[in-house]
């Protein structure tokens, strides 16, 4: 799908003192290995299946549902979706993901959107439906890491050309956060220095028709 734009950011725009809530509430929790669709629970998985695992993804994580932060984080999506022009439909988000990047942590080339809508249970709201947008909201500042950029590839089109990675810049700064829609390639690069604290959320709808 070709787009006029593949993100939309708003700087500096939730507050440091809610960031710092999320930050707070996150490490109040047990965290987990973060993993990627191949896996399902972390706690499951063989030593060779966790270095299978690192090769593509190396984080900490913390499943987040509190109404709070969803008050502060949906008004941009819904701002986004219709400033960028995509007008997607979608009707609910999915749990936030708060995640931690250490030194040396990462996670490679992927994209956010399944090739199948969610298969769940009648009556859950999510059954049928497929991430249409994703969000990245930045929780710590700048200065307390160095590396763990968060870049996109825009060359859907063109499987056979290098990638040429496209820094998101935008929300360096703490309260940041940037939307995209959940096909389009990104990675968070490896931190080099210090903690990266971010909170990812995807909003989900009926399938594109």
């Amino acid at each position: 799908m070709n787009l006029t734009n593949y993100f939309w950011f708003f700087k500096s725009v939730i507050p440091h003192r809610i960031c710092n809530d999320i930050i707070k509430y996150g490490q109040s929790l047990r965290d987990q290995m973060a993993v990627t669709g191949g896996y399902k629970d972390p706690k499951k998985l063989n030593p060779e299946q966790v270095k299978d695992l690192k090769k593509k993804r190396d984080s900490n994580i913390v499943w987040l549902t509190e109404q709070w932060i969803y008050k502060e984080i949906q008004p941009y999506v819904h701002r986004a979706n219709e400033n960028a022009g995509w007008n997607f439909q979608w009707d609910r988000s999915e749990p936030c993901q708060f995640t931690k990047y250490n030194k040396g942590q990462y996670y490679d080339w992927h994209c956010d959107g399944w090739d199948k809508p969610y298969q769940r249970e009648a009556g859950d709201p999510s059954n049928g439906k497929v991430r249409k947008l994703s969000v990245t909201l930045s929780l710590s500042d700048k200065k307390d890491y160095t590396g763990g950029e968060l870049e996109f590839d825009f060359r859907n089109l063109d499987p056979d050309k290098p990638r040429k990675p496209v820094k998101c810049k935008e929300i360096l700064s703490k309260g940041s956060l940037v939307v995209f829609p959940g096909f389009v390639w990104h990675r968070v690069c490896p931190v080099k220095k210090g903690t990266r604290h971010s909170l990812v959320m995807w909003s989900l709808g009926w399938p594109f028709k």
